[in-house]
């Protein structure tokens, strides 16, 4: 009987777990910038914002600017299941004009994104 309350323990914390881990894992953004050529960008500056008027004013990001990695990607965490507004520049490249505005982040997971620098 002992085993069976223990198997019973185990399943139950199981399907707990696997109800709740969305709400575990923080919303979050992966971006990933690239040139015309669709190679990765190191060191491009990634700025995110919550709307389009601050995007055009370049005012009140959602957080401070980011720098991509050698893979040529930033992660924004922690952020809302909302539309944002990418702004990613590297020399006299930029993605002005091009793709700047997610789709609406889906809640409890890593959103992916690539943005074209030209």
């Amino acid at each position: 009987m002992k085993k069976y309350t223990q198997i019973t323990a185990i399943i139950f914390a199981f399907l707990l777990f696997s109800f709740t881990s969305d709400q575990l894992l923080p919303t979050s953004l992966r971006i990933t910038v690239l040139n015309e050529l669709g190679n990765v960008e190191p060191g491009a500056k990634v700025t995110l914002y919550g709307n389009s008027e601050d995007y055009k004013k370049e005012a009140n990001p959602v957080a401070e600017g980011k720098i991509t990695d050698k893979k040529g990607r930033v992660t924004f965490k922690g952020l809302e299941p909302k539309v944002y507004f990418v702004n990613a520049e590297k020399d006299e490249k930029n993605n002005y004009g091009a793709g700047v505005q997610t789709d609406t982040l889906e809640e409890g997971r890593i959103n992916k994104v690539n943005i074209i620098i030209e």
